[in-house]
């Protein structure tokens, strides 16, 4: 964004953005040349020098033969999903740093673009739920009759869930929630839904990262019996549940979903993991004998400016903790750059990344 551009600047870093980098989030060349970056039109240009490349997605096949030892690589670059495209970067020379690596502590809070991400999609999923309905989700009461409010469902209570759950809210619908750790019960109910729970037999359901863990054979069977039951109920399901670098786990069996009424709604935020619904279909919207699944991928690029405004600050407040007057330091004892570094000097030097792959590609 043209702002980050000028504070770089103003921080006495060089700027070089690509022609059109900014036209998704309705942000013209000229504004990026206005806050002092110097605008080239085409990739050859833009990797012609070692610098810090800051992406969104993982660089492209054309990308990869461009990069050197002298480029750093900072972006979404999925390495437990495709550890393979982490020993590509690493075979180029070049350094990278997974965004979505970095750790959810209060000094990388700046930093969480996996968590400013999710807000949007959180945001975005409840929209189109409400678009694709075709009913209210507030209660009307009008000279014509009264019209009950939507039952939503929400599954997943983390940052995007819990932007779902909010946004929900505020149009009026009548909101539950699901999420294997007991623990996020009071935030679901501090937004005014109510929290569905069961006692699961394994206890331990929370990774040290907020995450969600795998569960046992039977905790799933559980979950899944209390979640089509509230399905069965629900006018918009929203399903948010991700465990890293694995498959989706499958909450909305198609069982469940021959239990929903026509005309309702889930829109699956797990799309491009496999999805949270065994119906869904990444990147499409499926109908099923009158229910809508929304499959729809990258939903934060529905609202590029926004999502874009996150993102860059994000990647701003990384670049400050890498630099060192004006210059870049990538510190191995910093705890935020040990966790997300995924390359380096030629192998993979993630520990977790370099499990994933054959001896020969990971130190």
């Amino acid at each position: 964004m043209p702002d980050v551009v000028r504070a770089l600047v103003a921080a006495g870093h060089e700027v070089v953005v690509q022609a059109g980098a900014g036209a998704g989030a309705r942000h013209a060349d000229a504004e990026y040349g206005d806050a002092g970056a110097n605008i080239v039109a085409t990739v050859d240009e833009l990797y012609a020098h070692p610098a810090v490349v800051v992406k969104v997605a993982a660089p492209t096949a054309a990308e990869l033969t461009r990069l050197s030892d002298g480029h750093v690589v900072i972006a979404f670059l999925n390495p437990l999903g495709d550890p393979a495209s982490i020993a590509e970067i690493a075979a180029t020379g070049a350094t990278a740093i997974a965004i979505e690596l970095i750790p959810r502590i209060t000094r990388a809070q700046s930093m969480d673009a996996l968590s400013s991400q999710a807000t949007v999609a959180g945001y975005r999923a409840v929209l189109y739920g409400a678009a694709t309905l075709g009913r209210f989700f507030p209660l009307l009461m009008t000279a014509a009759g009264t019209v009950k409010p939507a039952r939503v469902l929400v599954l997943g209570a983390g940052v995007a869930g819990l932007q779902a759950i909010a946004t929900a809210r505020r149009l009026g619908a009548i909101v539950s929630a699901f999420d294997v750790r007991p623990a996020v019960r009071e935030q679901v109910e501090s937004l005014g839904a109510r929290f569905l729970e069961i006692d699961l037999p394994d206890g331990d359901t929370e990774t040290a990262g907020g995450y969600a863990k795998e569960l046992s054979e039977e905790a799933h069977r559980r979950e899944q019996e209390l979640v089509t039951r509230a399905v069965a109920e629900s006018d918009v399901v929203v399903t948010t549940a991700l465990i890293p670098g694995r498959p989706a786990p499958v909450l909305v069996t198609a069982e469940a979903v021959a239990l929903m009424r026509a005309g309702s709604v889930i829109v699956d935020l797990a799309a491009e993991a496999g999805g949270n619904c065994e119906l869904t279909t990444p990147g499409q919207v499926v109908d099923h004998h009158g229910v809508s699944i929304i499959g729809t991928l990258n939903l934060p690029s529905s609202m590029a400016q926004h999502a874009s405004q996150l993102y860059a600050k994000n990647v701003e407040s990384l670049l400050k903790l890498l630099s060192r007057d004006g210059e870049l330091v990538l510190d191995p004892d910093d705890a935020i750059l040990r966790e997300s570094l995924v390359c380096s000097g030629g192998v993979v030097v993630h520990a977790r990344v370099a499990t994933l792959l054959s001896p020969e590609a990971a130190r």
